[in-house]
């Protein structure tokens, strides 16, 4: 929106990230981390902590000098990266769970006040609070900034007491004989789990990282402002945290700091200013809370990952997302009817550790894809998010491993749920580079083996047509030989004039992809059909995923079919199989119940045969369409006279066995083979090997004679039917 006010670096990063990281717990529980660990081990504790989210930060810094990120913060961020069902399955659980930090902090503020006021109603307090919050909200971030600046004037103040009275005297205890690892009396557990019990109490205090990049919708130059506000925020907490922890280790006992959580309001000069800076801690996060949360939605609704997305997009003039605000406060104020979060509050750490760990995820992606358009204003070394990613699971499961199994588990519940949709990305992501880049690591993989990959053949077809109608017609045989695993490439050959093929060739691939078959397309220009097949199959021979089967209609336009011949020879050449389709006119494909499959006499020692002699293709071929059509398979082989009768049955028995084939029936007839088509069993389609070097008109005539549609097919030489 035109009218909407943008923000710089302090304003709109810095302040919001700064405040939410100077929360409640810096105030009320820093005291109780620095009693049970001693200093020494309360600054391990906070090293350790903002080292996860420092990563972290370095990471998100990286991939938003990379992109140009709109609204949503993390969400835009991993949406981008990695698709909208996986920023969608992050964004939704996360937007739930920043609704509830709203009302822990909201509860948060609440007890500070009875603190004050014991006589207040607490739901009234609590109500009040929500008001005052929503309202400055839903009447502008302009609002809200400058909400926030009064705050961190209170905070910085009651900071100000602190400093005041070390200056003093506050600081009675001296540096050496302050205690510098705790005994860990204040909790429960093991020796080894007291200490990531406590770790488990303080590390969300670390976790506000997030705040100012949830505005980057709203910012001048998200770019230069995410990184620098957050990195800067980061810094100046940290020095604050180690400062107040070393303060307060010398201006009280260790029974104090255990078991007195408002031992920083008593020693400070001023407690009144400190108890100032507790409710406006917890306002000030509620508030960016609040405000981040309604952007998430609103950029979700922006993607259509929500139902009603044109409804939660709505701006006004100047620019404040109206409609996802109210839906926002309608999930706060429920929240809080609920009176005692402490069953669902680990799941807002839960959350903010799985997008720490996803983050981490997309520049891992990023940076070992080796893609020119990753080229970050602000790069980190490699090892930065790796420690990231395997700092935020790992607190994630020691916080609570219950806890963490469920948000994960939800997360492949909304993954799953967007999936079925199809959203439609409005911009590029990583997903193609990643598929690409492991596509092409497999097909080095397998070049570089010494045998051929029998085991993984699949039909990938190439498909010549000078006509698109003449596919169509064949579009659900070649769908039935292809799924699921199989390709098709449509291929046309054409002259100049061949805008009008290459967008008939178009919309059927995409009806291939549709049924789950992958499809492409490719143009030749030539008026020479053999050669533009030939010249075809010759160039993706260098292909990593070539295709290994030649396709080729009857049905097609005389003059190409008079060049099947040459193709023929040269896919032999190639070591390409052969498949031709001779369509009847009448019967087409039947009632698709029933196939036969005519293999040659193998006399005299009926024994199987390796090579381009074989008839492996067409039961692989009859295999991938019985399973499509769920029709019955009947093997079908001709000898000269009755003494090979025997010798054929054993073979053929011998042979389905071995090749583990789903055949019901084999028959075994005695003559001339071009005699017996008349014996055979009826049949919806009936597959014979090629007749090398005859013409084209001998294949329709047996089409014609057999009375069905046939295929003729022609091995490669690699396919293996006991593979």
């Amino acid at each position: 929106m035109e009218g909407a006010k943008k923000f710089g670096t302090f304003a709109g990063v810095f302040t919001p990230t700064l405040l939410t990281i100077l929360g409640v717990i810096m105030y009320l529980r820093l005291g109780w981390v620095v009693g049970n660990a001693g200093l020494l081990g309360a600054w391990v504790i906070i090293l350790l902590s903002y080292f996860i989210t420092l990563c972290t930060a370095l990471s998100m810094s990286s991939i938003t000098t990379n992109i140009r990120i709109g609204a949503g913060g993390a969400y835009a961020i991993i949406s981008q990266a990695l698709g909208l069902e996986v920023g969608g399955s992050l964004g939704i659980p996360r937007y739930i769970s920043q609704g509830l930090a709203v009302t822990m902090y909201i509860f948060g503020f609440r007890e500070g006040w009875m603190s004050i006021f014991p006589t207040h109603i607490p739901f009234v307090v609590d109500f009040i609070v929500f008001a005052i919050l929503y309202a400055i909200a839903y009447k502008s971030a302009d609002l809200a900034i400058k909400t926030q600046f009064i705050i961190m004037g209170v905070i910085f103040l009651s900071l100000v007491s602190i400093v005041l009275a070390s200056y003093y005297g506050s600081m009675q205890f001296a540096t050496e004989d302050v205690v510098k690892w705790g005994t860990f009396q204040g909790v429960d557990g093991g020796s080894r789990e007291k200490f990531w019990l406590v770790f488990a109490v303080f590390f969300p205090a670390a976790t506000g990282i997030m705040a100012g990049a949830n505005m980057s919708g709203e910012l001048k130059d998200p770019r230069k402002s995410i990184p620098a506000g957050t990195l800067w925020a980061i810094a100046v907490s940290l020095v604050i945290y180690l400062a107040l922890a070393y303060w307060v280790a010398r201006s009280a006992t260790e029974e104090e700091l255990l078991f007195n959580y408002n031992i920083i309001i008593d020693r400070s000069i001023f407690p009144p200013l400190v108890i100032a800076g507790v409710l406006g801690a917890t306002f000030s996060s509620a508030l960016a809370s609040m405000v981040g949360s309604s952007r998430i939605l609103f950029a979700m609704g922006q993607h259509r990952v929500l139902p009603y997305g044109e409804w939660l997009e709505y701006q006004d003039k100047i620019g404040q997302p109206r409609n996802a605000m109210i839906v926002t406060g309608m999930l706060i104020f429920l929240t809080m009817l609920l009176r005692d979060l402490n069953a669902v509050a680990p799941l807002v750490t839960m959350f903010f550790l799985i997008t720490y760990a996803m983050l981490n995820v997309v520049v891992i992606i990023e940076q070992n894809l080796g893609l020119i358009s990753f080229r970050p204003l602000f790069t980190v070394h490699k090892l930065v998010p790796w420690a990231g990613l395997i700092g935020s699971l790992l607190i994630m499961f020691i916080i609570n491993p219950t806890i963490s199994l469920v948000s994960l588990a939800m997360m492949f519940v909304v993954y799953g749920i967007l999936s079925q949709r199809k959203l439609e990305t409005k911009f590029e992501d990583v997903r193609s580079g990643l598929f690409t880049s492991f596509a092409e690591w497999a097909a080095k993989h397998t070049a570089d083996t010494a045998h051929q990959q029998e085991r993984s053949w699949k039909p990938n077809l190439l498909i010549p047509v000078t006509n698109g109608s003449t596919l169509q017609g064949s579009f659900s045989l070649i769908k039935d030989i292809a799924f699921p695993k199989g390709a098709a490439v449509l291929m046309g050959i054409a002259n100049e004039q061949h805008q009008d093929l290459k967008e008939k060739l178009s919309y059927v691939s995409q009806s291939f992809k549709k049924d789950n078959v992958f499809s492409s397309v490719t143009i030749m220009r030539t008026e020479n059909f053999a050669k533009g097949v030939n010249f075809g199959n010759q160039g993706l021979g260098a292909a990593f995923f070539k295709p290994n089967i030649v396709f080729l209609n009857l049905a097609e336009e005389e003059s190409s079919v008079k060049d099947f011949l040459p193709i023929i020879r040269e896919a032999r050449r190639l070591e390409l199989g052969v498949i031709i389709y001779a369509s009847h006119p009448r019967a087409m494909l039947g009632q698709q119940q029933n196939i036969n499959v005519w293999i040659r006499e193998q006399s005299p020692d009926w024994r199987f045969k390796e090579g381009y002699e074989t008839h492996d293709l067409a039961l692989l071929i009859s295999y991938k369409i019985k399973a499509n059509w769920n029709a019955k398979i009947t093997i079908v082989t001709v000898v000269e006279n009755s003494e090979e009768k025997e010798k054929a049955r054993k073979y053929l028995k011998e042979l389905i066995e071995l090749a583990r084939l789903p055949i019901e029936s084999t028959v075994v007839l005695e003559g001339k083979f071009t005699e017996q088509f008349s014996q055979a069993p009826l049949a919806d389609l009936n597959i014979l090997g090629i007749f090398p070097d005859k013409d084209m008109q001998h294949y329709y005539d047996l089409c014609m004679e057999i009375n069905t549609t046939c295929l003729f097919i022609q091995d490669s030489g690699h396919e293996n039917i006991f593979a």
